[in-house]
This record gives C-alpha cells, structure tokens and sequence, in this order.
C-alpha cells in the first residue's frame, strides 16, 4: 500500500521484491511523481499560497493545464505534504506500481507515468467491491426502506447526494442544498450526515432529526419527489435503474463506482485528491458536470443553492450536450467490465505484474 512504503527495506532483506499498490488514479500518481521531482530540484513553490491565484501549473499526467485553484487539499496543508513528497520519493525505488484503474479510461495519464526512469506501472482496475452492495445486519430495514422508495421511480429520473465516508454538512450548507433541489425540481435521494466535532479527521455522526437542520416544511414540500436518509447504501444505489445522476466528492473509489455502473457524476470534491479528480473527469475526461470543483471542507467556502442548482440541472437534462456525455459514461462503463474480462487491457496488465513477480523472485 502506498502508505507502506517504508517496509520496502524489510522486503528487500528478506528478497521479497517490493511492489507498491497504488489506490488512487494513474492522474494522481503522475501529479505525485512531479511534483516531488519538483521539490528536489527546488522548484516547488509554495502549494499553499497558489491556490489562492489564478496561476497555472503543467502537470505530465494532464493534457490541460491546472489551475491552481483546483490543486487538491491534500498538498497544500503543509503537515502532509513532506509526508507524500517522501512516500513518493519511495515509490520510485519499487519494482513496480499496482494503480486502481484501467487503460481505456486514463490511456493519457497512463503514458505520462510509463516513461524510463519510473518504475513499471500496472493498471488492474477498477478494483470494487461489488459485495458492498448488500448491507450489513444493522443496516437491512435502512437498506429495505432506500431500495423500496427507488423501485417507486421512474428509470434514470433520480439524482443521488452522497459525500463518501468522511463527507458531511452543517446547517447552513445543507439548507442551500435543500433550496438548490426543491428549486431544480428533479427527484433526489440525498445522504445528510452530521459533522463530526473533530472536522474532517472525525467521522460524521447521524442527525437525529432532519427538521432541525433543514428548511422549515423542506421534508413535506419534497416528500412525493425526494428522500433524505443518513447512511447510503452507495453501491446499491448508484446500481438502481432509477438513479440518473450522481453528486459526490470525487473521491476515487466513488468515481469508479459511478463509471462501473455508468451514472454520469455532478462534482464536488471536499477533500485528499479529490479536486483533482474532479478537474479530470470534468475537463480532460468529459464525464462528469461541476458543482464545485475549488470547494474546500474546511476553507469556510459556501456552495450557494445557484451554483448546486445548476450543476444539478446540467447533469440531469435528457439533452446534456445533446446526449453525448451520457452516452460517453455508458460507453467508459461497459469498457472498464471489458477490461476486467480475459484478454482485456487490466487482465492482461495483471498477468504481465504476476509473472514481473515471478521473474524477479527467482
């Protein structure tokens, strides 16, 4: 794992060569690899202040240019910076990087990273947990009650909120929220989580009653259209017929989820990687509509219910660039199953990583 990197040393004195598995996308990798080469010749500016400009960077793994406003949370907190410039120096002493993701959907960031003097890449992915679509114990009348209300809609005329594990809101946020849909006027299911007292470390907690922290008559105004729950069942959702859009963080494994299952993806990172992830699939992959890509967790930035709206109402018009975007989601989605198949580019991609093992064992 990439946050393992120290036990490579172990490895080696035991003649296990190291590989890396890298969760993340191939985008991501490259941006990583360039901006610590970057940082050893004393070029790295200062992330944190970039931010805040209308500033540009060239990154290897991008065919457009980044805006610095866009560069992801994660590299500009200074705390984590030095601890993923050191990891990423690390990696480039692997025999070999294992990336969560397939060919057909990062071919441009794939070829950035697959140059001499980095090690071999692998791409195997999209690694998911298809299993996850079923619940746990607790969570089976939650699960009952999510999946039933979605066999009540009509196909593709439902838009999903979800902000992964760690993704929550407050009053003030979530009432935007609340008017950016009662005004778009599309049906919704949106998972509301509490934040956490620790911020974005800690991890949400339930609201006890949505009546607290929605507009007053919000839950009756939009009851034959909408749903607000606590917890999602993500997978399952996201694998409804019903489900036609999807706004969510960005974070990586809710990425491929959406392109497995082929819901195009309205984007509003919160934090890690997740604004560049964002940047990708909406500039570079065309596969995604903004809501926010610059939002922040914990920058104090307001998404006003404009800005939601729009977003909300781009992703979900039948007419979406003339019917492009979505039929370019369907499209990737039925790659990324074909790649996983024998003789596809992942397959494949596993099989030349196995047998890189093997000739480097003996």
């Amino acid at each position: 794992m990439l946050c393992c990197t120290a036990m490579m040393d172990l490895g080696s004195e035991l003649g296990v060569p190291p590989y890396v598995f890298y969760p993340s996308g191939a985008n991501f990798l490259g941006f990583m690899l360039e901006l610590q080469a970057l940082h050893d010749e004393g070029k790295l500016g200062d992330l944190a202040e970039l931010k805040d400009t209308e500033s540009e960077m060239a990154i290897p793994s991008l065919e457009k240019p980044l805006p610095c406003k866009f560069l992801p949370s994660v590299v500009v907190e200074k705390e984590w910076l030095p601890l993923l410039i050191d990891n990423t120096r690390r990696l480039r002493e692997a025999r070999g990087i294992v990336v969560n993701t397939f060919l057909e959907l990062e071919t441009y960031a794939l070829g950035s990273v697959s140059v001499a003097g980095n090690p071999p890449v692998y791409p195997v992915g999209p690694l998911l947990n298809l299993n996850s679509a079923r619940p746990e114990e607790e969570e089976e009348e939650e699960y009952k009650e999510v999946m039933e209300w979605l066999d009540g809609q009509p196909a593709g005329s439902v838009v999903f909120l979800c902000f992964g594990s760690m993704g929550s809101f407050a009053k003030e946020q979530a009432t935007e929220i609340a008017a950016a849909l009662e005004r778009a006027g599309h049906r919704f299911l949106w998972s509301l989580r509490r934040p956490s007292e620790m911020g974005i470390t800690g991890v949400p907690g339930e609201y006890e009653n949505f009546d607290d922290v929605l507009p007053g008559g919000f839950l009756d105004r939009t009851s034959g259209v909408g749903k607000v729950i606590g917890w999602a069942p993500q997978m399952a959702v996201l694998g409804h017929q019903s489900v036609g859009g999807f706004v969510s963080h960005c974070g990586w494994n809710s990425v491929l989820e959406s392109i497995w299952f082929g819901v195009p993806v309205g984007a509003w990172p919160m934090y890690a990687e997740q604004q560049l992830n964002a940047f990708q699939l909406v500039e570079e992959l065309g596969l995604a509509e903004e809501i926010k890509m610059d939002y922040r967790w914990d920058g104090g930035m307001m998404v006003t219910a404009e800005e939601i709206e729009g977003g909300i109402r781009r992703l979900m018009a039948a007419e979406n660039d003339e019917g492009r975007k979505r039929k370019t989601v369907k499209e990737v989605s039925e790659m990324s199953k074909k790649a996983l198949t024998e003789g596809g580019s992942s397959c494949s991609s596993l099989s030349r990583f196995i047998q890189d093992v093997i000739d480097n064992i003996s």
